[in-house]
Parts: C-alpha cells; sequence; structure tokens
C-alpha cells in the first residue's frame, strides 16, 4: 500500500495515532534491546570470559554504529517517503534480536551489537519525524514526551523481562522477546499508516537537490551534533553503567537491581511526559534546561544514598529530570529541521551526537577503578548537565512550528 494523507489537517486521527504508536513501539523495542545487554553485562562476560570494561564495549559499539543507520535510513526517508524504510528498520530488528539470543562466540555478538545499531540509529529518526509530522502542532510536545519516553518504557520492560525470566532461562532467551512484535510493528505500518503529507508536498525532486538543501544547513547540522552529544552523555551517563554500580557497590541481586531500574524508569516515563507537556506552554529551551538545573541538585541524592530508600528515590527522581529533558526532544528536533531533510537531519545529529558521548560508559568504568563508582558517575554527570544547560542556551527553537512553512528559527 502507498496511499498518502490528504492533508495534515484532514488526514484521519486513526492514523495520525496509529502512526504514532508504532514509532512508539518502535523506539520502545530498540530500547528493549539495548537494555538487556545492560543488565546482562556482567552475565554476558562471564560466558565469554571478558571483564566489564570489554563489555562495556559492546554498548560502545551499538552507539558508535547509530549514526550510520541513521544517515541510511534518514536518506531514504527524505527521498522515498518514512513507511518503507520504517517498515525495513523493524523488519531487521526483528532478525538482530533474534540471532543475538542466538550468538556463539563474543566477535559474533560484537558483529550483532554493532547491526543493531545501524537498526537503533535508523528507527528514531524515521520514527520520530512520521510521528511528529502527523500529530497536532499544539500538542507535539506531550507526545514528543510520550514517544521519546519508549526508551524508558523499552528499559523498564527489560528490567521486567530480567526480573521473571533471567533466573529460570539465562540472557540468551531475553532476546528472543522482541521479535514478533517488530515483525508485526512492520505489519501495522505495511497495512494501516498513510504516507507523510508533508513529506509529500516538501519532497526533493532528486539526490541533487536533497543534497543541496543538507549542504546549506550545514551549521544547524553542526549544532544539533554537539548539543545532542551532551544529550546522550546524560542519559547514558546516568543509565548505562548504572546497574553494574548496584551490583559492584551495593552487591544487589538480580531481582534488586531489576526492581530499581523499574522504579527509576516509572519516573522516567513521567518526567518525559510532563515535561513534554510543559514545553507546549513552557517553550522547548526552557523546559531542557529546567530538567537539568533541577538534576544538578539530586546528585548527591542519586549518587551517594545512605541507604535503599534513599538510593530507590534518587534513581526515581534523576530519571524523572534527564528523561523530563529527554521528552522534549523529538519534537525541538523536528521543529527545527526544514521539511526537506526531516527524516535525515534530526536522527543523524541525534545519533552523531550519540556517536561522540558513546565513550562514557567505558570512562565510567575506568574510573571507578581508580575511585568508585559513585564518584566516577556523579563527577561524569554534573560535567555533562552543565554542558547540556549550555548547548540548549545557545541554540534557537521553532516552537510549535506549523510543518510545511519553514520561517527562521526563533532565539
Amino acid at each position: 500500500m502507498s496511499s498518502i494523507e490528504t492533508g495534515p489537517i484532514n488526514a484521519p486521527t486513526s492514523d495520525r495515532y496509529t502512526a504514532f504508536l508504532v514509532g512508539l513501539t518502535g523506539w520502545t523495542l530498540d530500547a528493549f534491546d539495548f537494555f538487556l545487554v545492560v543488565f546482562c553485562l556482567t552475565d554476558i562476560g562471564r560466558e565469554f570470559h571478558k571483564s566489564d570494561v570489554s563489555m562495556a564495549f559492546a554498548l560502545t559499539i551499538t552507539l558508535a554504529l547509530r549514526p550510520v543507520g541513521a544517515l541510511v535510513f534518514g536518506l531514504l526517508a527524505d527521498r522515498y517517503g518514512r513507511r518503507v524504510p520504517l517498515m525495513a528498520n523493524l523488519a531487521l530488528s526483528a532478525a538482530v534480536q533474534l540471532f543475538t539470543g542466538l550468538a556463539p562466540t563474543f566477535l559474533s555478538f560484537l558483529v550483532l551489537r554493532a547491526l543493531f545499531g545501524l537498526v537503533m540509529g535508523g528507527q528514531w529518526g524515521v520514527g520520530a519525524s512520521l510521528a511528529m509530522e502527523k500529530v497536532p502542532p499544539e500538542k507535539r510536545g506531550f507526545f514528543s514526551g510520550i514517544l521519546q519516553e519508549g526508551y524508558a518504557l523499552g528499559y523498564l520492560l527489560a528490567a521486567v523481562a530480567y526480573f521473571l525470566f533471567f533466573d529460570r532461562w539465562g540472557w540468551r532467551p531475553l532476546f528472543f522477546l522482541g521479535s514478533l512484535p517488530a515483525l508485526l510493528a512492520a505489519g501495522v505500518v505495511l497495512l494501516k499508516v498513510k504516507e507523510s503529507s508533508v513529506w509529500h508536498e516538501s519532497k526533493a525532486p532528486n539526490w541533487h537537490s536533497l543534497g543541496r538543501t543538507l549542504a546549506s544547513n550545514w551549521k544547524l547540522f553542526i549544532y544539533i551534533t554537539i548539543f545532542m552529544m551532551t544529550m546522550n552523555m546524560s542519559s547514558h551517563g546516568t543509565q548505562d553503567m548504572y546497574p553494574t554500580l548496584l551490583k559492584r557497590q551495593w552487591s544487589f541481586s538480580v531481582h534488586k537491581v531489576a526492581v530499581v531500574t523499574a522504579i527509576s524508569m516509572l519516573g522516567a516515563i513521567l518526567g518525559g511526559t510532563l515535561f513534554g507537556l510543559i514545553s507546549d506552554r513552557l517553550g522547548r529551551r526552557r523546559s531542557i534546561m529546567l530538567a537539568f538545573a533541577v538534576a544538578l541538585l539530586v546528585i548527591p541524592l542519586w549518587a551517594f544514598p545512605t541507604n535503599t530508600t534513599a538510593l530507590i528515590a534518587g534513581a526515581f527522581v534523576m530519571q524523572f529530570l534527564v528523561q523530563g529533558a529527554w521528552g522534549v526532544i523529538p519534537a525541538h528536533l523536528s521543529e527545527l529541521s526544514p521539511d526537506a531533510i526531516r527524516g535525515f537531519l534530526p536522527g543523524f545529529g541525534y545519533q552523531c551526537g550519540a556517536l561522540l558521548a558513546s565513550y562514557i560508559g567505558v570512562l565510567q568504568s575506568l574510573l571507578a577503578r581508580r575511585l568508585t563508582y559513585s564518584v566516577a558517575v556523579a563527577s561524569t554527570t554534573a560535567i555533562v548537565f552543565t554542558l547540556a544547560i549550555l548547548m540548549t542556551a545557545l541554540g534557537k527553537e521553532r516552537h510549535a512550528a506549523r510543518f510545511g512553512q519553514s520561517p527562521s528559527p526563533t532565539t
């Protein structure tokens, strides 16, 4: 099916929200797979006889390959439409998740994590552009918050799967759980989702024209990349090594790690949704800076709790704030991007930022060897939160912009 919306205002409500739900599902499943590795990091390393630092490299290689996926899928989405690249991405995701659980060696595991990086990098840009082009502009921040917190929902689902099934099954079967939903989501796009009318009306007539549009926005690309580097360091710096901290420093069991992480992800979902909603009134940049400013004050509670209750409270509040800032991102980047390159520019800038931030887990692991995990995560996150506030303040925004119209970003 290749049907197209008749227009952004008259598009059927069911199509708008189906497209949104598919984007949410794809991002949730990608996060689910990624954070299964985070939870099972030490256990996978034990089976393959690898250290925590070596296993952190598996996370790094996934993050490092995400820009390539954003490049390929984003260009295809701007040239040929959002639907087909999104379907291909979801089908490939299903295959990679299945084969990760079957990886016979550490090398094959790394190759599959690299392939997953391609999938994860491509999914966000295409899914977010399709969703943000369809939802009402005045509610874009609210839907942005929900969409982005598919990441936290995937983390939460990974925690639940780890809690319920790891002791019984081990790590390998956990990766099978996301394959069928990803395949079903691809089928929903094929049968139920129409092409974006914004893309249809603003698409480049050829590759040369698309290339000229990209080249003319190089300054915006550089800004988005550096801005998203700080955003990714704030997210991965507070999440990726946190389960390892709980195991190594607090000697938490599998179940305790899963419970604490699940509670923190509930905070993330609430924070992303609330700050996305706030950004519809307060503006995108002010909402992001507010979230990070408060997060700076919460670092002592989060990194140096005196008891388990304080630890859980710190984890919940920290993710409420960090993912609160992140909840604004799909709307903010989509609004900053010109119509003709919205499939490519937000996703590629996002993933290039993720590449620049991909060493954060390895850096924290190395610092923890000399200090402690608490000191390592506290010192690094304080720096990156400050940088995130600075980069947000230096940027511009097009709050609630009407897509199909491209005025200059406001300061």
